[in-house]
């Protein structure tokens, strides 16, 4: 059955003063309603204006870093103006002096909590860019250090904001920080292994003996530095196989990094035939000193072309030269190249390349070809003629 409205009532409650006293209530709740609408309904506009402002400012810079900011300040802008409707409606109400305090309190955690937001957003955003901006100017971007970095800087800003808070609830901070300290004791006690790759990271990210892309030679293995994190570094070999070793077994091994040779070398020995004559070999050496010191693709800082030795079957020529490049297969063309020219240069003064060979001199005539069968060189058989015996 529907109830009606009780007029008769209603006016009974107005002449008690009971509707007095509660229509004060009504319209405190309606206007902190009101400010909570306005402000949550204008946050966006609000936000899209500050944005805009900060946008203005950051254009007029070089550095990229600013731009990270504005987009970092997004999400959290709109929540601080929502945080913000809330609490000044709240403070509005005519609540105990406690709840004022705890409001307050609440209200000051969010604050840092946002804050804390904010530097980790622009911190993320600023390692995922940072390869494609370039980031402050005069600052080399390291992909090792910078990853590192940026875990540490995230556990400090985590630490600090959890810190402020604790002591906006008036926690005993000391105390907090104190069993860190025994709690961080105990687990290097436990992780002393996982400690020690850690902190071969850190000695490879400060010495920076390589990088992300580059080819290494270690004693332990050999190609190209895939990822390098706090426990280990991985290496895919030429094989194509992926090699995870420790970063303290790579703290402690020599490092050969290929990837950072601003030249590389070539030398070897030419070996001419020994019935080469003095004016040609004399003329060889020139023209290929001259053609190294002409070809584009060889360093002409240190080139070194000279007749060095006289061989078990041939005459010495040494070549020492680099190449101006330093990527594999690039080296292998130019090497081809010269080879050619080299060749083309023989060619042309009628100089032939030694091959190894032995010859065999008989120093007396009491061999006799009769039962023998000398062939290129290749003794078949032989018998010694006796006395008053000539030769055939």
């Amino acid at each position: 059955m529907k109830q009606t409205l009780d007029f008769s009532r209603l006016a009974n409650i107005r002449n008690t003063g009971a509707f007095e006293a509660f229509f004060p209530w009504i319209t405190q709740i309606g206007i902190a309603l009101g400010i909570f609408l306005v402000v949550y309904l204008f946050r966006k506009f609000l936000v899209k204006k500050i944005l805009n402002l900060l946008h203005r400012l950051t254009s007029r810079t070089s550095i990229d870093l600013d731009n990270y900011l504005v987009v970092a300040l997004d999400k959290p802008l709109q929540l601080f103006f929502a945080a913000l409707g809330i609490y000044l409606a709240l403070t509005y109400l005519p609540l105990s002096a406690e709840t004022d305090v705890l409001i307050s309190r609440v209200f000051r955690s969010v604050l840092v909590i946002l804050a804390a937001s904010c530097l980790w957003n622009l911190l993320g955003l600023y390692v995922e860019h940072s390869e494609e901006y370039g980031g402050l100017p005069g600052v080399k971007i390291d992909l090792i250090l910078l990853p590192f970095v940026s875990r540490v800087v995230k556990f400090i800003i985590a630490s600090l904001a959890l810190i402020v808070i604790l002591q906006e609830w008036d926690y005993d901070v000391n105390g907090f920080i104190a069993g860190l300290g025994l709690g961080g004791l105990a687990f290097a006690l436990a992780a002393q292994q996982a400690l020690s790759n850690v902190f071969g990271g850190i000695v490879i990210i400060t010495d920076k003996p390589f990088s992300i892309g580059d080819w290494i030679l270690t004693p332990s293995v050999e190609g190209v530095v895939e990822d390098i994190n706090f426990r280990s570094t991985k290496i895919r070999t030429f094989e194509q196989a992926v090699v995870t070793v420790p970063n303290s077994t790579l703290a402690n091994e020599p490092i050969t990094n290929w990837s950072r040779m601003g030249k590389r070398r070539i030398n070897f020995t030419l070996g001419l035939k020994y019935d080469t004559p003095r004016d040609k070999i004399e003329k060889c050496v020139k023209d290929i000193r001259a053609m190294l010191q002409n070809h584009p693709a060889i360093h002409p800082e240190t080139i070194l072309v000279f007749f060095d030795s006289y061989g078990d079957s041939r005459l010495n020529i040494f070549l020492y030269f680099f190449t101006r490049t330093t990527v594999w297969e690039e080296y292998l063309r130019v090497k081809e190249d010269v080879n050619l020219k080299i060749m083309d240069i023989l060619e042309k003064e009628g100089v032939s390349v030694a091959f190894p060979s032995t010859s065999i001199y008989f120093e007396n005539d009491l061999l006799t070809r009769a039962d023998t069968g000398l062939n290129a060189g290749n003794v078949v058989g032989y018998r010694q003629i006796e006395p008053g015996e000539g030769p055939d």
